[in-house]
């Protein structure tokens, strides 16, 4: 992982599991996510059950962290995904019952292959300071 100071920034993580004790693995994995380096956990919404959506097996058990965090976007997701890895998820196929997911669900703020696109679109959602977090990126227009 990066051993660079950085500014913190805000990150979403959507928590779900729907083999063995879900409830447990949701619960620890938030746990974790506070433990991870640079990292502490801010809010935790409610859990919530849901029927796989284009999966198959048990209901899942649905949680979201809000973190905030100086990781880079990759560090970041490398963590998540060594967490998936420790609770023992596999990837058998897409969309299989899973023992923990963890989803990077807002960190598009600090990637200018996202900023630069969704300011040609839509750009009153970028304001200046994202816009400047992303400047020296590298990144080439296309016509």
């Amino acid at each position: 992982m990066s051993v660079l100071a950085r500014a913190p920034v805000e990150a979403l993580v959507a928590i779900g599991a729907n083999l063995g004790d879900a409830r447990a693995s949701v619960m620890q994995a938030i746990e974790a996510l506070g433990q991870l380096p640079q990292t502490r956990c801010l809010q935790v919404s409610a859990l919530y059950r849901t029927e796989p959506f284009q999966a198959q097996g048990p209901d899942f058990i649905n949680a979201v962290a809000k973190l905030e965090t100086a990781l880079t976007a990759p560090d970041l997701l490398q963590a998540l995904q060594a967490l998936e890895l420790a609770a023992g998820r596999e990837r058998p196929y897409p969309n299989a019952p899973r023992t923990l997911d963890l989803d990077l669900l807002m960190r598009w703020h600090e990637r200018a292959f996202v900023v630069y696109p969704l300011r040609d679109v839509s750009p009153e959602r970028v304001d200046e300071a994202t816009w400047q977090a992303v400047s020296a990126q590298i990144i080439e227009r296309l016509s």
